[in-house]
This record gives C-alpha cells, sequence and structure tokens, in this order.
C-alpha cells in the first residue's frame, strides 16, 4: 500500500519539453478519440479547473455518459503530446479514469448526489495526477489519499481499465487507463491481506466495481 503525501506546486517532469499549440491540438484530438473508443461519446461539457493542473491546479474533468451506467471521469492532462508524464508502471503510461453510478447533471447544486461525487473524484484524480510524476503506481496496488485536518484518508485501489479488451491509444501510440476506485478502509484492508482481485470479486458481486460511490454498504 502506498500513502501519498501533500504535493504542492507545478508536477515533476525531467527535461521538460516546449510544445506548440499545434502540437498540442493535435494531441488533444487523438486523445479524445481514443478516450472515446474505449468510454463512448464524451459530453460537450468540460469541468475546467481555475489553476492548470501543470502548475498546481486540479485536473479538468471530462465527462462519459455514455459507457456504463451512470457517468465515468477521465484526466487528459497527465501524458504529454509526446506520451512522456506519468513514471511507467508495469503497462507503460496512461490517464486515470473514474466512474459513479450517479447520472450526469449540470447543476449550480453543490450539494447534488453527482456534484458531491464528482468534486471528490477531481480531488483524488488530481492527487493521483500529480504523485504519478513522482512514483510508480500500478493496477492492483492501495493508496491513502490525505484529506483536510480532521478529515479521513480517501482509500483507493487501482486496476487495468480495458472494457471488452479495448485498449486506450492515442493515434498509434498505445497506453493505458489506470482506474481509481473510492473503498472503505475495510475493502482496502482485505485488499492489502487478501489481494486486490479478491476485493474485485466481491465488489462485483455487488454491483459496485468500477465505481467509487460510497453511499452504499461496505463488502467487507
Amino acid at each position: 500500500m502506498g500513502f501519498l503525501k501533500n504535493l504542492f506546486g507545478k508536477r515533476e517532469k525531467p527535461l521538460e519539453k516546449e510544445f506548440t499549440e499545434e502540437e498540442y491540438d493535435q494531441d488533444y484530438e487523438l486523445k479524445s478519440k481514443g478516450l472515446e473508443n474505449v468510454l463512448g461519446k464524451m459530453h460537450n461539457l468540460v469541468g475546467h479547473a481555475i489553476i492548470p493542473f501543470s502548475i498546481g491546479g486540479a485536473v479538468d474533468m471530462y465527462y462519459f455518459p455514455n459507457h456504463i451506467k451512470g457517468t465515468g471521469f477521465a484526466t487528459m492532462e497527465l501524458l504529454d503530446p509526446d506520451g512522456k508524464g506519468p513514471k511507467k508502471n508495469q503497462h507503460g503510461t496512461y490517464e486515470l479514469v473514474a466512474f459513479t453510478k450517479h447520472d450526469y447533471a449540470n447543476s449550480q447544486d453543490e450539494q447534488t448526489p453527482f456534484n458531491l461525487i464528482e468534486r471528490k473524484a477531481c480531488g483524488f484524480l488530481t492527487s493521483i495526477g500529480m504523485y504519478s510524476s513522482h512514483a510508480v503506481l500500478n493496477p492492483k496496488e492501495t493508496i491513502e489519499v490525505p484529506n483536510g485536518e480532521g478529515e479521513e484518508n480517501t482509500c483507493l485501489v487501482f486496476d487495468l481499465y480495458e472494457p471488452e479488451g479495448k485498449k486506450f491509444k492515442i493515434g498509434d501510440r498505445e497506453h493505458h487507463l489506470l482506474l481509481c476506485i473510492q473503498i472503505f478502509r475495510s475493502e482496502m484492508e482485505y485488499a492489502m491481506k487478501n489481494g486486490s482481485d479478491e476485493l474485485f470479486k466481491l465488489l462485483n458481486e455487488k454491483g459496485v466495481y468500477p465505481y467509487s460511490d460510497l453511499d452504499r454498504e461496505p463488502v467487507i
């Protein structure tokens, strides 16, 4: 299990390269197509961060309501146009994905179930995204993300997300999607003791996998 320390400032990228606006635009188009090949059509609205992720802000949130029940959240800022970004894990480099059972809802009410989980997901995707340039993060590993003072840490488990064998590609480059699932502490401890595959079996049996909603009973 990993324990993610608070990270501030620009994400760490060795020998950072400058890219042209044209290169970023082309990368965005190819990355969008690659994500939609796995997750279905992307929503036309984007949750843009006020402070860019590249200088220490939150990730932009991209929404996928046409894949499975509920809504998928994906990042598009971890991988640079040359394919570099996170430290390579056993499958290479990646973007992040998470899911909620709640349908996408564009509402000004911050306390709706969708908005609450969307903000929670943005928080842990941002933290994991920052950490990914410092540490190797593999599927089936668990991690704790610290929150504000007096708040419980967020417990997560990772998995490789390739539904029906569909791989995440950007043009001709093969990457992958690293699934982040928010879980209860008892579930994380079970995964640490018995292996994440055993936890995934239980989550699947209860119809929980691959969702991050905690408005449910723990499976352990």
